[in-house]
């Protein structure tokens, strides 16, 4: 079984957290984006996986190293492609075609998922969906009354389903998925100006292959800044319900109160503070004097005497205020 992790994307709707790190790397509860993509969809695939291949941008050797480390500890080969231009997700999963052989899984970078199955491997083709409220912004699918996927439609402005393709495909045979993907590029075939992956999927259908939807429990989005928040904050809990341990033995903890569930990475240190609920401290994060929820804080950030929710908190940033000295007369309101 192969993955492969189209993730070339700018992330600018990230933006700063993203201008040094491409978005797939931002942690959820203490681990890349992706290294959590990876991790779960490993566990759900009912045989080893022999290679991930990344599709990146020019982001640079400590990414890549990053990346080929993330497939290392699925057991996984690391393999790492370029996709120069972005004209598509059809394009951007053929730019690993030499990857693109038997059995496969495609998982775009910006998505991740509960889920309590495991894929049936002797179906033609499987793609994950969930129902939404507003449908135009997402590819769609619709059944037929035996539950087998008739048509594949990108952004519909007019209602065609509630079904939304969540980012992440089965194919059973990576090698015919190429000759579609290449077709397309061949023939011109484009959607809103680009090569779309739906467009492919059409195609086969049509010819014949039968693909079925497959259920997640949940749908993380890690779109923009508060759906990160949000995913973080629901990781967080499934983490808990896992019964992972999430506090670092090498955190140092004095005088605080923490809330689970929490992160606590390697070399934290809490001083005088509360803490959670739903809060990650990357590795070496300094919190004192302060009470955080809600808000991912990442590696050898300091955070001091300030009140923080809904947050995210950069590599080597800091939040630091001072105590107020006040005279405060009877019945005056300070916000502050």
């Amino acid at each position: 079984m192969k993955i492969i992790v189209p993730m070339a994307g700018m992330g600018k709707r990230m933006r700063p957290h993203t201008l040094t790190v491409p978005k797939p790397l931002i942690p959820i509860a203490g681990k890349p984006i992706v290294q959590r993509l990876v991790e779960d969809i490993a566990k759900v695939c009912g045989e080893p996986v022999d290679e991930v291949a990344f599709i990146i941008g020019r982001f640079g050797a400590e990414v890549e190293k990053s990346l080929v480390k993330i497939a290392e500890s699925v057991g996984a080969k690391g393999t790492i492609v370029y996709q120069d231009e972005p004209l598509g997700t059809a394009h951007a999963i053929l730019c690993a075609q030499d990857s693109l052989t038997g059995p496969l899984v495609v998982a775009f970078a910006d998505t991740l998922f509960k889920a309590d199955f495991t894929l049936d491997s002797s179906v033609p083709g499987t793609i994950w969906v969930q129902k939404v409220d507003d449908p135009r912004p997402f590819g769609v699918v619709k059944l037929d009354a035996n539950g087998r996927i008739i048509e594949f439609v990108e952004k519909p402005q007019e209602f065609v389903s509630d079904l939304a393709i969540i980012g992440i495909y089965y194919f059973q045979d990576g090698e015919y998925l190429r000759s579609e993907l290449q077709y397309l590029l061949d023939n011109e075939i484009k959607d809103k100006g680009e090569y779309q992956l739906t467009n492919a999927l059409e195609n086969m259908k049509n010819k014949g292959t039968v693909f079925v939807p497959g259920q997640v429990t949940e749908w993380l989005d890690c779109g923009n800044k508060d759906a990160t928040v949000f995913t973080n904050q629901r990781y967080l809990e499934y983490l808990r319900e896992r019964g992972e341990m999430l506090v670092a033995k090498s955190a140092t903890i004095t005088n605080s109160v923490l809330i689970e569930p929490v992160y606590v990475g390697a070399n934290a240190v809490i001083t005088n503070s509360v803490v959670g609920p739903h809060v990650s401290l990357g590795d070496g994060a300094t919190v004192a004097d302060s009470r955080l929820s809600n808000t991912i804080v990442q590696n050898a950030a300091v955070v001091s005497n300030v009140v923080v929710t809904n947050s995210m908190i950069g590599n080597s940033a800091g939040v630091t205020s001072t105590p107020h000295d006040l005279s405060l007369g009877d019945y005056n309101q300070l916000k502050i």
